[in-house]
């Protein structure tokens, strides 16, 4: 004997889906037909007498999709509703009505934080990826490259430190292999703890694998990964499909075998010369990693290393790695490159430059340029970077973007706090993220951290200043590690002495940056600072000495003096 089950199911957005959930519901034991209706957001089923609702409804949510009750013949009212309710029932919002649906493009740090705030505010999600889940940060970006930062960091002090004297260095071997095979492990086990992981166990949020454009202003063409195609309906919907490594137009580049900075985190082995063209973050990390790796490198700057922030950071920099045999060329350019006979000739007006490898960082390009934005009616800058307002509002106000594809700061930290703010403002919230004290680091040895205004930015802004420059001789912690390498630059507006800008260059000096941020951030005064208990030797202690210097002699206080 059969039975007729009827239910609704809400979270279709096209044909395909109804297919999908079809032949899911005809999967379960005791079904023998069924018929779903994406126009009517409908299932019909017939099915042997007795069959239970649950592997239905589980059926249906485990594609990320929702079971409603309608009017069913022989099944007593509420029991479907009892098990939507053990499976997690309906997204709805406060009043009753059907959620929200949200669709995000992308998946990695702003677009997994917009996901799961839009989940807890109460909407559906349809999270669209192309590639691997996890996007730029744990995959190709920060974990690998502080990872091997780090390796590289225990090889140089094995080499030689301070302390050579009394322990006797021992050069290590270098066993790559081993070394990659370590921190791809490790990525891989955060990509799943920290994204697929948390999205196979958040059933409100349905990942759906392909590459999406826009069709309209309410619809997004997906080709799936399996050679699909689908259409995804929103009410609104997030762009967080990050950025790629930028490639500069240099004749012959494109002819070769270059490596960006993905290809080089994950190489096999390590070149007897390598070249860097780029002189910001990216270059500078990975340059001084393979040198400490068993690398000579050449760095190739156009202007000078970190040309943008104040001149003493990229000087201290230069003058480390020119220490550990790292050479610099400054003002330099490559106008050819070629490859040959097994090595890369790189012509630049300084002669020519050979190398095994070549290694190419010049800053990273917004990934806009597939989705078909104007179909959107969605705005981006000169760059290809999405333009959006302190909401993370684009040019049409239902769509939202955070993360390198805007023109907000490219950090993985930003983005995730972009993609939270995102999600609450998409649901009817008023968040703005306020960058006016946003830290930053780069994991070269020594660090440089730096926070707020630079003397400079601030004169350009109208801003009249007070600055002080500590160099790290004066700062206990740095004696007794026996590397005073460095300095801490306090920037205060000289009307208020209100503290505004920080720059450090110092080990470790990512660990003192965010002390700085929260007293920017709380307007303290550089005297305010000095009158802080700060620990003793400790290298955060160095902004307490930086703070007393606008006041006092620090050459002339006692240890610890208050």
């Amino acid at each position: 004997m059969a039975e007729a089950i009827a239910f609704h199911i809400d979270g279709m957005t096209c044909v395909s889906c109804a297919e999908h959930v079809r032949q899911a519901l005809e999967n379960v034991s005791g079904v023998r037909t069924a018929s779903v209706s994406y126009p009517h957001r409908r299932a019909e089923i017939e099915a042997d007498a007795g069959v239970s609702l649950d592997p239905l409804v589980a059926a249906v949510t485990a594609l990320g999709y929702r079971a409603r009750f309608s009017d069913t013949p022989n099944k007593p009212a509420g029991l479907l509703d009892k098990a939507l309710g053990r499976l997690g029932g309906e997204t709805r919002r406060g009043g009753g009505e059907p959620a929200l649906h949200v669709a995000v493009i992308g998946s990695g740090g702003a677009a997994m934080a917009a996901a799961l705030k839009a989940v807890e505010l109460g909407t559906r999600v349809t999270l669209i990826e192309r590639g691997t889940i996890g996007g730029t940060c744990v995959n190709v970006g920060c974990v690998p490259s502080k990872i091997m930062i780090r390796a590289a960091h225990i090889a140089h002090l094995r080499r030689g430190s301070p302390f050579d004297s009394g322990l006797p260095p021992t050069p290590p071997s270098i066993l790559r292999e081993r070394l990659l095979a370590q921190q791809q492990g490790r990525v891989e086990e955060l990509r799943h703890a920290k994204y697929e992981g948390i999205l196979e166990s958040t059933p409100a949020i349905n990942v759906l694998r392909g590459e999406a454009r826009f069709k309209d202003a309410r619809t997004l063409a997906v080709a799936t990964a399996d050679g699909g195609k689908r259409e995804v309906s929103f009410d609104r919907c997030l762009i967080a499909t990050g950025a790629s490594p930028a490639i500069p137009p240099i004749p012959g580049l494109a002819d070769t075998s270059y490596w960006t900075s993905t290809e080089a985190l994950v190489s096999d082995s390590i070149p007897e010369r390598l070249a860097v063209i780029g002189s910001s973050v990216v270059a500078v990390e990975l340059a001084q990693a393979f040198a400490r790796l068993g690398s000579h490198i050449t760095i190739l700057a156009r202007n000078a290393l970190f040309f943008r922030e104040d001149p003493a950071i990229g000087e201290a920099v230069t003058a480390a790695f020119s220490a550990e045999g790292i050479e610099v060329l400054d003002h330099t350019q490559a106008s050819q490159v070629a490859y040959a006979d097994g090595e890369f000739v790189l012509t630049t007006g300084h002669g020519e430059l050979r190398a095994d490898k070549l290694l190419v960082a010049t800053g990273r390009a917004p990934n806009t340029r597939s989705l078909n934005l104007a179909a959107a009616g969605v705005e981006v800058n000169a760059q290809g970077a999405i333009v959006i307002d302190r909401a993370m509002r684009t040019s049409a106000s239902h769509i939202f973007a955070a993360g390198d594809c805007t023109d907000q700061p490219q950090f993985v930290y930003v983005a995730a706090a972009a993609g939270t703010r995102a999600a609450i403002n998409m649901t009817g919230g008023d968040a703005a993220l306020d960058l006016t004290a946003m830290p930053t680091v780069v994991f070269t040895d020594p660090q440089v951290a730096t926070v707020g205004y630079s003397e400079a930015e601030a004169h350009h802004d109208g801003i009249e200043t007070d600055s002080r420059l500590l160099t790290l001789d004066n700062v206990p912690r740095a004696l007794a590690n026996f590397d005073t390498r460095g300095f801490i630059k306090l920037v205060a507006e000289a009307v208020s002495e209100r503290l505004i800008g920080v720059q450090a260059v110092a080990p470790e000096a990512g660990e003192l940056i965010q002390t700085a941020a929260l007293a920017i951030r709380h307007r303290m005064t550089v005297q305010e600072l000095a009158d802080q208990l700060f620990p003793y030797l400790t290298m955060v202690e160095g902004l307490k000495l930086a703070a007393q210097t606008f006041n006092k002699d620090v050459k002339q206080l006692s240890c610890c003096a208050g």
